[in-house]
């Protein structure tokens, strides 16, 4: 008597998981790192400012005040950039009985969201220009690379950008070395900043572990796990403080070639400005479908771009 197998009976139920598993990373470090202020126009504007050089400053006794010259502030801006995102839901589609979500429309929001910080975090760490933007052409946010100036290490024939208008100009790539770290903090330091953190690309992130002036503590296992072994750097101690060490995926290599970026970052000096926060925005219906929008308008404020510093040029 044959025997009756699964390959020829009718009507086994599927076995499928009610667990949607997606491991895109959602992490936007340099959103999570800096502050949150308002804005109030497309044109985000602040001023900036700086001491006098310390002078040899000593008077005649009974001498006669004598004025100086005192300068204005600086006022720069930013533009704000409108990033969205819209699902269209079919009404059948929310309503048939589905696998790891009970809603469609929600499951899709939340995915959307995520999405959507992962496109804000890479805009405002770009070499993207501020732009104005017309009726056909959208406005953009002057990304970080193209405010840090004062502070700039890069490759042969490289330029930094300036005041988010000006983009950085990409130059010869080079390895990352501990010397090009100490000669970025230093600069910072030197112009008034207290940086924390070196925010890297997953490579750059290897690289700054093998640094010589981390190496010697690579291998040290904490006293309560002695079979443990450190192969990475977490903390850089510098010679002005000391440095979080922040790997970020979104980082991305120069438009044209593989150059990479490093950021040091004084998060006291930098925030993102909303003049819309995330809205949710339910469209006119056109049929059985539901249409809503996710957007928001912000743009991103450099505080004070002497702060900060940028090792560009880097090979992968």
């Amino acid at each position: 008597m044959a025997t009756y197998q699964t390959y020829t009976s009718i009507g086994n139920r599927e076995d499928l998981s009610d667990v949607i598993y997606n491991i895109s990373p959602t992490e936007t470090p340099f959103m999570s790192s800096i502050g949150k202020t308002k804005a109030t126009a497309t044109y985000h504007e602040w001023q900036t400012d700086s001491l006098a050089a310390a002078a040899s400053n000593a008077v005649v006794e009974g001498a006669a005040a004598s004025d100086i010259t005192v300068s204005p502030t600086t006022r720069v801006g930013n533009r704000t950039q409108i990033s969205e995102k819209t699902i269209k839901i079919s009404g059948t589609m929310e309503a048939i009985n589905k696998a790891g979500r009970k809603s469609e429309k929600a499951y899709q929001l939340a995915k959307v969201s995520a999405e959507l910080k992962r496109d804000m975090e890479k805009a405002l760490l770009s070499n993207t220009a501020a732009a104005a933007g017309n009726a056909t052409t959208a406005r953009t946010l002057g990304g970080l690379q193209t405010w840090l100036n004062s502070n700039y290490v890069g490759g042969t024939n490289g330029t930094a950008g300036s005041l988010g208008t000006t983009a950085r100009v990409s130059g010869t790539d080079a390895a990352f070395t501990e010397t090009m770290l100490k000669t970025a903090v230093k600069s910072a330091y030197t112009n008034g900043g207290t940086p924390t953190i070196l925010m890297t690309t997953p490579t750059q992130k290897v690289n700054v572990s093998a640094f010589t002036g981390v190496a010697a503590q690579r291998f040290m296992a904490p006293s309560n796990k002695p079979t443990t072994i450190i192969g990475a750097a977490d903390v850089y101690l510098s010679d002005f403080g000391t440095l979080s060490v922040v790997p970020n995926r979104f980082m991305t290599a120069d438009s044209g070639d593989s150059g990479e970026q490093a950021f040091v970052l004084d998060p006291e000096y930098a925030a993102v400005a909303y003049l819309r926060p995330f809205q949710t925005n339910e469209l006119a219906k056109s049929g059985d479908a539901d249409v809503t929008q996710l957007l928001v308008e912000y743009t991103l404020e450099v505080k004070n771009q002497a702060a900060h510093a940028i090792i560009a040029d880097l090979a992968e």
